[in-house]
């Protein structure tokens, strides 16, 4: 007798994959560096002409069906896709349903085999279609540029590889989460002259149906560890893009149900239900009572809403006010160039972004010596400058403004209030001449105007912030992580008791802290495998990329015993 044996499996692709899958949960326990899929563009690696065959079937995809995904669909959605390179539309159309309820229907259909079968099947089965999405890397670059307006390079690292290592991460410790128990053991317990014997038998039930809700800056980044999660963990998902940003996580949906149909498992297991302004159909999805798992990226406003909806196992990621403690230095000028590349990455629309510079008004000491604040402030001010103008770096730091609403944004920051220390400006693309684009607008501002300071302005803005003392610096900082949220810090500090200070307050306020980075590695970065990112410990967001609570939520672990 075997209770709560699998009805379906199929462990060809967990065998292939193995090794990876064994690599990536050691990984996930040492935190060391570690990554299956390189980052950067190669021949060698992705193929000799994957890149210029990829870019010919992104321009032959424009204005056209998506006609890779297999689900079931009764209508055609034309979308609103826009890119901030050429302002022009995309015009591709997707398979939809007219009537929202009908995503339900058929993805719980669907679930029957794979909420039964274990969890070799359903990790192999994924681990595949990453593999196989190394395959689509240059296409999903192409697309997440021309709809979020990330560089070239960072949205083939962002969406690619990065992208894929999460969902990865996901896969392991949902894996080993599910298999770290047994699933029958025969359980003796001596009673004087007797042993009592039971046959004890595991499983694990998935909560039922998820919605993934993705973010129109990071399509693939933000949603596919949930997404992976969930289905590791026998949910079945249905995928709510940003309107704006359909076509990179299309591919990856694409990717899934085509292995899922070659296991003999039914596509609708994961279906992407689009929209556009037309209309929206998220909330609709949010609040049907058959959706028990709810993954969001976003605004602040609706994570809040996500989160106030009764019944639902939340993961939420939403808007914070990260910030820069400047108290003293070994290398003015490598400090300054390093905060300024910081900020002005994808023009500031990451949520790892700094936006809050605190600046002693005293001055600070580097390398020994006393440096005014208005030198500090100028360095600063002139790195960031010297980057936008830069007539190569400029270009692919920045990128383009993903929409017009930051765009606008920007543009009004300027008349908060305060002294305007940098104006923001157009980049020139000779690549794109009609591109949207700014460049970062700095703006000092006094300690006690935190009411402009407290809220995150998305986009290419940034305070600088005179303070009393460093003291001052680390107060405001840690109060308005406490009360909005912050997903990132990064300090600038010498002296070995101020950061110990500095990383026991923000720590307590649910803050990591990168401290005293210069050259090549930023406080934006997070590696998978060893970063946590965000804390789910102030209100920039619940949930945590990736600790074991992200996929335990997803499943209940039921026992059965019998007497033997």
């Amino acid at each position: 007798m075997n209770l709560y044996a699998p009805a379906k499996q199929n462990h060809s692709f967990f065998e292939k994959h193995r090794g990876i899958i064994d690599r990536a949960i050691e990984a996930v326990h040492k935190r060391e560096f570690y990554s299956q899929y390189p980052e950067m563009p190669s021949p060698q690696v992705y193929g000799e002409t994957a890149e210029a065959d990829q870019k010919k079937l992104f321009e032959g995809q424009l204005a056209g069906k998506f006609d890779r995904l297999k689900q079931s669909h009764d209508t055609w959605m034309k979308s609103d896709e826009q890119s901030p390179y050429t302002q022009q539309k995309l015009g591709i159309s997707y398979p939809a349903f007219g009537d929202v309820s009908k995503y339900i229907t058929a993805a719980q259909s669907a679930w029957s085999d794979w909420k039964k079968t274990d969890a070799q099947t359903r990790a192999g089965i994924l681990t595949e279609s990453l593999e196989r999405m190394k395959g689509s890397f240059y296409e999903v670059a192409f697309s997440t540029m021309h709809t979020t307006g990330q560089s070239y390079m960072m949205s083939f690292q962002a969406s690619g590889p990065h992208a894929a290592d999460r969902a990865l991460e996901a896969i392991a410790l949902g894996y080993q989460e599910q298999t770290r128990f047994p699933n029958k053991l025969t359980w003796e317990k001596p009673a004087g002259k007797v042993t009592l014997k039971l046959e004890k038998f595991f499983t694990t039930v998935p909560k039922g149906l998820a919605l993934a809700i993705g973010c129109g800056t990071f399509p693939i980044w933000n949603t596919l560890p949930g997404l992976y999660a969930s289905l590791v963990t026998g949910n079945p998902v249905i995928v709510k893009p940003h309107p704006m940003a359909i076509y990179p996580i299309a591919i990856m949906v694409t990717l899934i149900q085509e292995v899922l149909m070659e296991s003999g498992f039914s596509p609708d297991l994961v279906m992407l239900a689009p929209d556009n302004e037309e209309k929206l159909i998220t909330k609709e999805l949010a609040e049907n009572p058959a959706v028990k798992i709810i993954d969001f990226t976003g605004s602040s406003s609706f994570g809040r809403y996500i989160e106030s909806l009764p019944g639902k196992i939340t993961f939420t990621e939403m808007a914070g006010v990260n910030s820069i403690i400047i108290d003293s230095a070994v290398n003015l000028a490598e400090m300054a160039k390093n905060v300024a590349f910081s900020l002005s990455l994808y023009s500031g629309q990451m949520c790892t972004a700094p936006q809050n510079f605190y600046i002693p008004r005293t001055g600070i000491q580097v390398s020994g010596q006393h440096v005014p604040y208005e030198e500090v402030q100028k360095a600063i001010t002139g790195a960031v400058e010297d980057l936008a103008a830069h007539p190569k770096a400029g270009p692919a730091v920045l990128g383009a403004i993903q929409s017009d609403m930051t765009h606008k944004r920007v543009g009004e920051a300027m008349t908060l209030g305060g002294k305007v220390l940098l104006e923001s400006r157009s980049i020139n693309n000779p690549e794109f001449p009609n591109i949207r684009s700014a460049s970062p607008v700095l703006i000092e501002i006094p300690s006690t105007a935190t009411e402009i300071f407290e809220r995150e302005m998305f986009g290419p803005i940034v305070f600088i912030i005179p303070t009393a003392d460093t003291r001052e610096s680390l107060q405001l900082a840690s109060d308005i992580a406490r009360k909005h949220g912050a997903i990132t810090c990064g300090a600038y500090t010498v002296d070995g008791t101020t950061m110990e200070l500095i990383a026991n307050v923000m720590a307590e306020a649910g803050t990591p802290v990168a401290f005293n980075l210069t050259g090549n590695i930023y406080v934006n970065q997070n590696a998978g495998f060893s970063d946590f990112h965000v804390t789910g410990g102030n209100p920039a967001g619940n949930a945590s990329l990736t600790d074991p609570e992200f996929v335990v939520k997803r499943f209940t672990r039921v026992q059965a015993k019998v007497q033997s």
